[in-house]
């Protein structure tokens, strides 16, 4: 009883936390808005003045984008370091955002995002439909998670090479800064049409990631035990991988990469859920929701004029996370 009241404290905690980072998202700009201008302006539909466009045209689009985006990697990263029972799991380990992102760099490469506006998000969400593709033909319905692991692996080094291949081709330098620029990974200059051509693959990538919580903590028993109880580990590997697919390859269409979140949140929330994955479930979604926003706000905070990259920000922090949590894992190996 105190544990469920201690998980809905913590829940509470988190969803407060991703509204206040939302308005401050919404708020916190280049541009000089006081703080009631920006929520009056924001609902503002008689005039569309300058006021209005900002509020309503770029920075609402903004912070909807880093509460989605955010949540997608959490909520991913949680799914399937439970899955593969690997604690360094996290979305790019199955090749989506890499290949996501060599679809969005072979539209900016081909000139295809130029003359079709919304040519690189639909771009890149076929990359994230080919990594599915190939991700499950290698791996098999009855593929473990060692080889998901490898598959995924062996597609992003893939992936990887294609880009460096493209940008090593490029014969417009404006295109290959174009394409650097992007894969750091940002969520400047997006609209509401991104957010409309995200949101229906993040919402069922979402509900297909929640629906294997159960199963994720008869996993914990192991393969083998969760089978004998009734645990479907093909539709759970399906789901899993689905889920992962429709939602980070959504995001990565919008905003590029950005990584470190996906592999970060779930961590740092595990201690305070207890065993239980499907617990962690919606407290990474909304850990991650409040990493992304507060890492989007720090990047207009600290270099307002250089237009610093989102997915910058984040490595900076995670790489030395991922570097604490290699040398933890090999001190318990030990």
């Amino acid at each position: 009883m105190i544990e469920t009241a201690r998980y809905r404290l913590l829940l509470g905690l988190l969803a407060a936390a991703a509204i206040i980072l939302f308005v401050l998202s919404l708020t916190v700009g280049p541009a000089a808005i006081g703080f009631g201008e920006s929520i009056a302006a924001l609902f503002d539909s008689k005039e569309a003045g300058p006021l209005a466009l900002i509020m309503q045209e770029i920075r609402l689009p903004r912070a909807i984008l880093g509460l989605m985006i955010g949540a997608t990697l959490g909520l991913s990263g949680a799914v399937l370091q439970g899955y593969l029972r690997n604690p360094l799991a996290e979305p790019a380990l199955l090749g989506i955002s890499a290949t996501a992102s060599l679809g969005a760099v072979l539209a900016i490469y081909t000139g295809f995002s130029l003359v079709f506006p919304l040519g690189l998000p639909l771009a890149a969400l076929a990359g994230a439909v080919v990594a599915v593709i190939v991700v499950q033909a290698m791996a098999g319905m009855r593929g473990g998670a060692l080889t998901i692991i490898l598959a995924g692996v062996a597609l992003s080094s893939l992936a990887a090479a294609m880009t460096s291949l493209a940008l090593n081709l490029s014969p417009n330098p404006f295109a290959a800064l174009e394409i650097m620029f992007w894969m750091l990974g940002s969520l400047t200059d997006r609209s509401m049409t991104h957010v409309w051509l995200a949101a229906p693959f993040m919402v069922v990538g979402w509900a297909m990631l929640a629906s294997v919580g159960r199963s994720l903590d008869t996993l914990t028993l192991g393969r083998d035990a969760a089978a004998s109880m009734g645990v479907d580990l093909r539709r759970v590997q399906l789901l899993a991988v689905l889920g992962t697919a429709a939602s980070v390859g959504a995001a990565t269409a919008v905003a590029g990469a950005i990584g470190f979140v996906g592999l970060v949140v779930p961590h740092l929330l595990r201690p305070f859920v207890g065993a239980r994955p499907s617990r962690l479930l919606p407290a990474s979604a909304l850990g991650g929701a409040c990493v992304l926003l507060a890492a989007d706000i720090l990047v207009r905070v600290i270099a307002p004029g250089k237009d610093l990259k989102l997915g910058v920000l984040t490595a900076i922090v995670g790489a030395p996370f991922f570097l604490w949590l290699v040398y933890r894992t090999r001190r318990n190996l030990l």
